[in-house]
């Protein structure tokens, strides 16, 4: 009898840590704990893709919570998925080569916050100057931040171009 036994996903400290300081940095731009552990995960896993069970294992978190966290991910198109012919896994993966679209949704939120900023302005009184000023000081800056990152992504590109 065969069994099909998969290797179990050992981790080391080192890559422990790693994952929780991830799950941090995640959750402290929001995210929830689960999903941001799993964005963890699959950045320092030595395989690129991992399966739900994979997951669930490494974690030590249940499956509702492996499932749910998962479910975000891929809405959030934080993650993706594949198979692979003649297995009915899911083999769950990183959406890393979207980092531009994702650096783009960034600025456009900073963009409509900043639109709000403006109307924010409009309707503050004027008994409060130094407030006031310091809230033009944040419009004044973001709107130099939408004119240099084009430039800087240009830059970017034209360096990645010029490297051997």
């Amino acid at each position: 009898m065969i069994f099909n036994c998969k290797p179990k996903i050992v981790l080391t400290e080192k890559q422990k840590a790693l994952i929780e300081k991830i799950g941090i940095s995640f959750e402290n731009e929001g995210s929830q704990p689960v999903p941001a552990r799993i964005l963890g995960l699959l950045y320092v896993s030595d395989k690129p893709e991992l399966t739900f069970d994979e997951i669930t294992e490494a974690l030590q978190i249940s499956k509702s919570a492996t499932s749910n966290g998962i479910n975000l991910l891929l809405q959030m198109q934080r993650i993706e998925y594949t198979t692979f012919s003649g297995d009915r896994r899911r083999y769950f993966r990183l959406k890393v080569s979207n980092w531009r679209d994702e650096f783009r949704t960034k600025i456009d939120t900073m963009a409509g916050f900043n639109v709000l900023l403006r109307e924010v302005l409009e309707v503050r009184t004027k008994e409060t100057p130094a407030y006031n000023a310091s809230i033009k000081e944040l419009v004044d800056f973001l709107d130099y931040v939408f004119q240099n990152l084009p430039l800087l992504l240009q830059k970017w590109d034209q360096e990645k171009k010029d490297r051997p």
